[in-house]
């Protein structure tokens, strides 16, 4: 895939888009095929650092002890291990962690009690820290670099069905730093596939609320596609 075409669709993304009174978040969508991604060893899973950061920040919470309690103050809420045995109690209080935050840090040595206390709620949602992603901290870590790093982070992850879908940018970024990140999330993804980019059907972009836009698709067929669709919207509503 080249950068030229990614650069073409977030051209074209602007100007099929409707604006709206929010800044709105920029999705990489990539179909595959040839992979039964349901069958075991099949699915993917993987997280990839992006050369730019996402201007929509996402929020994030530390679950921590003494020894970081106070530098880990540079994220949106930090937990500490005092902390614990209240959550333990009353797991709606989770449940309510989950839905305010994006993301979780551990602290290293305290993963057998945040897995005993947070696991069981994290887990199923995909939330659980991970190594992987980069989450899990010493307690000498620096987590001012840290945290620039996991705001540059996004999961490439298949569920029910052969496609991946990660958040690249925000529409408030300039073309070559959202197509930058494209890139960089599309060759991580290919990387891992057993075919390479022979298992790929289509990469597409796509605003929070605005139109799929696929990367190669000339201007004429984007507008008669999207004519046709309100057509078929028209149609079905009268």
């Amino acid at each position: 895939m080249e950068k030229k075409d990614i650069i073409q669709a977030v051209q074209h993304l602007r100007e099929f888009s409707q604006k709206r009174n929010f800044n709105q978040s920029v999705d990489l969508i990539i179909n595959l095929k040839g992979l039964d991604v349901k069958k075991q060893g099949n699915s993917i899973d993987l997280f990839a650092v992006l050369p730019n950061t996402r201007k929509k920040k996402f929020k994030i919470c530390a679950l921590v002890g003494h020894e970081l309690a106070q530098s880990a103050k540079i994220f949106d809420k930090v937990v500490v291990q005092d902390e614990f045995s209240k959550y333990q109690a009353n797991p709606k209080l989770v449940t309510e962690l989950t839905r305010d935050y994006d993301m979780f840090v551990a602290q290293a040595n305290l993963m057998g009690p945040i897995a005993t206390t947070f696991g069981r709620i994290l887990g199923p949602k995909g939330l659980m820290p991970n190594p992987r992603s980069g989450c899990i901290a010493p307690p000498e870590a620096n987590l001012e670099s840290l945290s620039q790093k996991l705001h540059k982070t996004v999961r490439l992850q298949t569920k029910k069905e052969a496609n991946v879908k990660a958040p690249v940018g925000s529409e408030d970024m300039k073309d070559e730093e959202i197509a930058d990140n494209v890139l960089s999330a599309y060759n991580t993804l290919i990387h891992s596939l057993p075919q390479e980019e022979a298992n790929v059907k289509s990469v597409l972009l796509k605003t929070t609320m605005g139109p799929a836009i696929k990367v190669g698709e000339a201007k004429e067929h984007i507008q008669e596609r999207l004519k046709q669709k309100e057509k078929n919207v028209k149609n079905k509503n009268e």
